[in-house]
């Protein structure tokens, strides 16, 4: 099982909304997840917007690419876009670069 933890950056004037949103994610969203191989999902969210991800999955590009072809996938994405910065064009979900993982304690 792969562990995945990854940084996106919500802006500071839409942290509510962005916790509002996820407080309510839609079901067919939760099933899509689940179904492509995303496991132990959890986002963490700082004061200043910083945005810390974690799952773990047997494969990341597969699960990426189960996500991808899935409309509500699309649908949520349009509707994330706005929330983050930087993303220089890209949806959120294309966003999420993981991070090298230097230490693991089973």
């Amino acid at each position: 099982m792969q562990r995945i933890c990854f940084l996106l950056k919500v802006k500071k004037d839409r942290l509510e909304e962005y916790k509002v949103r996820h407080a309510a994610v839609w079901p067919d969203m939760l099933q899509a997840l689940r179904e492509t191989g995303w496991h132990n999902y959890s986002l963490f969210l700082r004061e200043d917007g910083l945005l810390v991800g974690y799952v773990e999955t047997p494969d990341f590009e597969a699960a990426r690419a189960g996500m991808a072809v899935r409309e509500v996938n699309a649908r949520w994405q349009a509707e994330m876009g706005d929330f983050f910065e930087a993303l220089e064009g890209k949806r959120p979900d294309e966003g999420m670069a993981p991070l090298e993982e230097v230490f693991h304690l089973d």
